[in-house]
């Protein structure tokens, strides 16, 4: 099976087109830490509600099934 880095890869390609990265923060609980971090030149515009990118995620690590809950921080929060 694939790492959580591996099935987050179109993800975290989606966030760099837009001067975004993404940091796994870790799995305990059933629940995946992600972090979306700004670059110097983010378009703040451009990040996508965070209900969609929790449910793009999800797509990503369906085949997990530790991973029951899925927890994003964004930059502003």
């Amino acid at each position: 099976m694939a790492s959580i880095e591996e099935q987050l890869l179109e993800v975290r390609r989606t966030l760099e087109a837009d001067g975004y990265e993404l940091k796994v923060d870790g799995v305990e609980g059933g629940l995946l830490r992600l972090t979306v971090i700004a670059g110097e030149n983010a378009c703040e515009e451009c990040l996508m509600p965070k209900d969609i990118m929790v449910m793009m995620v999800e797509d990503s690590v369906q085949s997990r099934p530790e991973i029951r809950r899925i927890e994003v921080r964004y930059p502003h929060d």
